[in-house]
């Protein structure tokens, strides 16, 4: 099959198109070189494996509990429960850490300040299912695509939920953004999973919720959380994404790994 200059132009602009017509992503800046970053403090019962980065600002390293560090605060601490070269910071760690938590902290209010603002436009995507989140709303044959959803109630993840992407050709699916916005909190039941289908990808999932985050026990959750209060990860309990937290964040046993 053969095809013209203009079939192939033709293409090109509609798939610039589409993307144009795409949520725009949610602008981490340097809170995204973190898995965690929270304000008042980071816990956890051991064992937790993080890959990734982990910090506390502006409160001291004296916060982050639970994880046998070996300190090092010109170069950020080291712990068996921190790996993948991810290391340990604090803002009274030396030289620049404290300065470039400042501006991760402040990157991560600024996220999700935005995240809060979007507009949603379309109303059969505001306060889907009660938020109550599974089977006819979110479920394996009702998956969530790409937008904002926008809640003024609790959401809760009472079954396995499904985020699916346009494709898995580059340009569709790892472009998607999904955002879902909550005025309450978001619970997740334990031993549920988030599924992405069809592309999507946990670094383009953003769960802005102004109450607090709660994993249940055994349960997999993905995207970043931009959290205004706490999050909690119950025991065995796993995140493929990001915990910024305006409180704390409090690990049982858990697993984050950075998408």
């Amino acid at each position: 099959m053969m095809f013209s200059f203009n079939t192939c132009l033709s293409v090109l602009v509609l798939a610039v198109a589409c993307n144009a017509n795409k949520e725009a992503t949610v602008e981490l800046g340097f809170a995204e070189e973190y898995a965690i970053l929270a304000k008042t403090g980071i816990s956890t019962v051991p064992n937790s494996i993080i890959t990734g980065n982990i910090a506390v600002s502006p409160i001291a390293a004296a916060a982050m509990t639970g994880f046998s560090f070996t300190i090092d605060s010109s170069l950020g601490s080291t712990s068996n429960q921190v790996i993948g070269g991810g290391k340990a910071f604090a803002a009274d760690y030396l030289d620049d850490i404290p300065s470039d938590l400042i501006t991760a902290v402040s990157n991560m209010e600024a996220a999700y300040t935005d995240a809060a603002g979007r507009v949603n436009h379309d109303s059969a995507r505001i306060n889907l299912g009660g938020g109550l989140l599974s089977g006819d709303f979110g479920g394996e044959t009702t998956q969530l695509t790409p937008g904002i959803y926008t809640f003024t109630t609790d959401v809760m993840l009472t079954g396995n939920i499904y985020f699916e992407g346009t494709g898995e050709a580059p340009g569709q699916g790892d472009t998607d953004v999904f955002i879902i916005q909550t005025t309450g909190n978001l619970m997740q039941a334990a031993n549920y999973q988030v599924i992405l289908t069809n592309g999507a990808l946990a670094k383009n999932i953003f769960w802005q919720v102004a109450g607090r985050v709660a994993v249940g026990a055994g349960a997999d959750m993905k995207g970043i959380l931009l959290v205004k209060t706490s999050a909690l990860f119950e025991t065995l309990s796993s995140l493929s994404g990001r915990v910024l937290a305006q409180t704390a964040c409090n690990l049982q046993m858990a697993t984050i790994t950075e998408p």
